[in-house]
């Protein structure tokens, strides 16, 4: 990769046993913590641009609106943490979502998801991230495109009640940490450089 070239994240949040999200519980699975939702806020003013898929982008931009407004619902740094997604670039792959579409700063691509972003990280030197979309982020990690893999896991197990498992349909993949945090109430932040591989590497230490 070249000095000039973007770097992309896939940025996830999963339960211990590797769900995005479980029916019947809020949010962040109502484990977040203020010292959590400080660091998104601050995370949020980086310059970078933020890719998505349709479907997240019909939930997030739905929570920044409610945020905004009054009587959001949610917390105080909530509200911050979710109405700051308005003013950071978005670009949303969908062939469904047509444009001009209401949430401000948000760029639409009909066309394929991999290609562009692979002439984004060639002709760029923003810095790219994923917002939630398993499917987006699972498709660039599998052309190779991923250089950073990092994951806010949250100290709950919902077996029962976990929805859209992450690691389903993955590579095997080799992940070598280059970063990690751990926040108030048992969140873990971890960060790796992620590398395809054909499978198990016998002896690796």
């Amino acid at each position: 990769m070249s000095e000039s070239s973007a770097t992309l994240t896939v940025d996830l949040i999963i339960s211990l046993d590797g769900y995005a999200s479980a029916e019947g519980w809020p949010g962040w699975w109502g484990l977040e913590s203020p010292e959590y939702l400080a660091w998104l806020e601050e995370e949020g003013k980086k310059e970078f641009t933020t890719l998505m898929g349709a479907n997240t982008y019909r939930v997030m931009s739905g929570m920044s609106v409610q945020a905004a407004g009054q009587d959001s619902g949610f917390s105080e740094q909530e509200d911050a943490a979710l109405t700051g997604l308005a003013a950071m670039r978005k670009v949303i792959f969908s062939s469904t979502l047509q444009e001009p579409l209401a949430w401000p700063n948000s760029e639409l691509v009909s066309g394929d998801a991999v290609e562009t972003v692979r002439r984004m990280k060639e002709s760029g030197t923003r810095k790219l991230m994923t917002l939630g979309s398993l499917s987006l982020s699972r498709s660039l990690l599998a052309a190779g495109l991923v250089d950073r893999y990092r994951l806010v896991i949250f100290p709950v197990i919902t077996g029962r009640t976990g929805r859209e498992r992450i690691y389903d349909g993955y590579p095997d993949v080799s992940l070598d940490m280059v970063g990690s945090r751990r926040f108030e109430g048992g969140l873990q932040m971890l960060e790796y450089v992620p590398t395809l591989i054909d499978g198990p590497r016998a002896g690796r230490v």
